[in-house]
């Protein structure tokens, strides 16, 4: 009898399979990007992994994930075990150009919502053109695409809400995961009838919204809870998914209360999910609405100083903020929000699930976006979390730092995540998330006695240890705690309008 000879085999490793509660020692033979077998018994394969001492899990699921659709980010992502990065909250427009864009050229899964952002800029700055598919957020950042910061600001007509809708109709349409609304950054300018379009339009889709609520406070009258109920109550009348995204950033310490509105409102059996990010401190653009020093100071007690330049790593002073608002306000910066008791008190919650946020780089030389796969770790600045959220976690939970079991923190970076999506319109992701027979090849490797997050406010790009391994639908994109560099295993993830 002829000896069955799989592609990979993952030899000796600690199966962790969050849906099923598997824990054991077992090995893993792959075909065709698929797991094909989990098995105490031998098996061989073409290439073969020693796990020893390794924990084999589903590969990460980040839905909060600016550098998705960009080589660096990628890289980064692989390193910190992100099998399947998502740009969610921020969104995109021109969905299908975006996905063809990237087609064959991804070390990583791919995915993104429609963006109520980008498509308020449509509408109110039509000489807008995209150097990036669409990528309004690397659109702004980098420069040379016609963007304003109208979005922002201006109020929608009668006539402006149709087209709105319209756009984000067509968006979904076209494969979106759901609608990305970030209101956080439009305070002023988007009406809460914008916000309802969007409910409405995930309830009718069966997709989810992706919220960066409207305010980051814990003080009345605009507080972070309010902006969280802004879309709840929506929701409860039409339906359809809503993740609040990065909820420390937005409710400061008024966060417990909010998790146990959110949890009661999950207990009903409506489709809310609360994300965390693990710092207390955020990195965005120097224009953000919850930046003007009338929120950032009494509402979440804050300084000019706790708001940082990151192309110079230099703290601002109330007249650099002034002029950089004033000239450049896309303009990439680090801030302090929440406390790390608050952000350890909720990943500590087992019902939350993490998100990266990971947010655009700069090179130290030049202060330009880093966007090459090559750009040496060493060589940008920028927000830790896009290197090291998610060893940080895993570091957190072995350290005692965060008090839920390795098995739960797995589960919040891969199958909570990967069920939640299934259930709010993306069918791809019964696939994903899970380490059994059938599922995606989709992998990650880690020893929990040793990985670790290195990236730091000062080095933001150095990337994660102790992952040694992690396989996108069966091929091997980091071997031996290396990437590679000449595989692109990636495949895009849809919501269901382009599935359907």
């Amino acid at each position: 009898m002829a000896v069955e000879i799989y592609d990979v085999v993952i030899k000796d490793g600690r199966i962790m399979d969050p849906e099923t509660a598997t824990d054991a020692r077992m090995n893993v033979g792959i075909r065709n990007g698929t797991i094909s077998a989990i098995t105490s018994e031998n098996v061989s394969g073409t290439e073969e992994i020693d796990a020893s001492g390794l924990v084999v899990c589903p590969g990460f699921i980040d839905m909060h994930h600016h550098n998705s659709g960009v080589p660096f980010g990628e890289k980064l992502a692989l390193r910190d075990g992100v099998t399947t990065p998502l740009e969610l909250e921020a969104g995109i427009t021109s969905v299908r150009d975006w996905y063809d864009a990237l087609k064959g050229k991804c070390r990583t899964n791919y995915g993104a919502s429609v963006g109520s952002i980008p498509v308020r800029e449509h509408i109110f700055n039509p000489a807008y053109t995209t150097r990036y598919a669409g990528d309004f957020l690397y659109d702004l950042m980098a420069g040379g695409a016609n963007t304003t910061m109208s979005w922002s600001t201006q109020k929608a007509s009668a006539s402006d809400l149709k087209m709105f809708e319209s756009k984000l109709r067509e968006g979904l349409d076209e494969g979106a995961i759901g609608i990305g609304h970030a209101v956080g950054y439009m305070v002023a300018g988007c009406t809460q009838q914008e916000s309802m379009i969007c409910q409405k339009l995930a309830g009718q889709n069966g997709h989810s919204v992706y919220l960066h609520g409207r305010f980051s406070s814990q003080m009345p009258p605009a507080s972070g809870i309010l902006g969280t109920l802004e879309m709840m109550g929506p929701q409860e009348v039409y339906g359809g998914g809503l993740v609040v995204q990065h909820i420390t950033a937005q409710t400061l310490n008024d966060t417990a209360a909010a998790l146990e509105l959110i949890n009661r409102a999950r207990a009903k059996g409506i489709n809310v999910l609360a994300e965390v990010y693990p710092y207390d401190f955020g990195g965005s653009i120097v224009g953000a609405d919850y930046l003007h020093p009338d929120n950032y100071g009494p509402n979440m007690g804050r300084d000019y100083k706790d708001i940082i330049e990151t192309a110079t790593m230099t703290p601002l002073t109330e007249e650099r903020y002034a002029e950089l608002v004033k000239t450049a306000p896309g303009t990439s910066i680090l801030f302090y929000n929440a406390t790390e008791e608050t952000v350890h008190m909720a990943l500590s919650d087992e019902q939350t699930v993490l998100g990266s946020d990971a947010f655009p780089y700069n090179l130290r030389t030049t202060g330009e976006v880093a966007l090459d796969w090559n750009t040496p770790f060493d060589a940008v600045n920028g927000h830790p979390r896009g290197a090291g959220s998610h060893a940080r976690l895993l570091r957190w939970v072995r350290e005692g730092t965060v008090s839920v079991s390795l098995m739960n923190a797995i589960g919040k970076m891969s199958y909570f995540i990967a069920d939640f999506l299934q259930e709010n319109g993306v069918p791809g992701m019964a696939q994903k998330g899970r380490i059994q027979i059938g599922m995606d090849a989709d992998i990650t490797l880690f020893d929990p006695d040793m990985v670790t997050d290195n990236a730091t406010m000062q080095d933001g790009g150095l990337p994660s240890t102790g992952i040694p391994y992690v396989l996108v639908n069966g091929t091997l994109v980091v071997r031996q705690g290396e990437t590679v560099d000449d595989v692109f295993p990636g495949q895009p993830v849809y919501g269901k309008g382009l599935a359907a």
